[in-house]
């Protein structure tokens, strides 16, 4: 997996502009903040970031690959404001299952969600080494 930062390019903070990667591919579908029964514990955002970023890893390792093979995640949120104030904490949240590794990010803030009462939702892509 190789980042990919153009010369003279500032380093991006949280997320990376691009990676380039060769293996076999791993789709994950939008994953919300619940868990394997399919029931929301917390209608806050941080629980539910700490689920479904957990919910993603989990089916990741289903397939053989680990959190490092995430190339792209996509991130739909309904609620701005929460997601602004909790930056440091999901951050902490982000480091606590995916350390130092940050693949290449999309943030969209939507109107709503299709699982109530969902706040957050996480999609990725990632790509075991060949």
């Amino acid at each position: 997996m190789q980042v990919l930062l153009p010369d003279g390019w500032a380093p991006p903070i949280g997320y990376a502009n691009g990676i380039a990667a060769e293996g076999r591919i791993v789709f994950v579908a939008g994953q919300v903040g619940w868990d394997a029964q399919q029931k929301f514990h917390s209608a806050d955002i941080i629980p539910q970031f700490d689920q479904a970023l957990q919910n993603i890893i989990a089916i990741l390792a289903k397939a053989g690959a680990k959190p490092a093979h995430i190339c792209r995640m996509t991130a739909f949120c309904c609620d701005k404001p929460a997601y602004m104030a909790a930056r440091k904490e999901l951050g902490k949240i982000w480091r606590k299952h995916m350390g130092t590794h940050y693949p290449a990010m999309t943030m969209i803030f939507v109107v709503d969600l299709l699982d109530n009462p969902g706040k957050i939702e996480l999609e990725a892509t990632a790509v075991i080494p060949k």
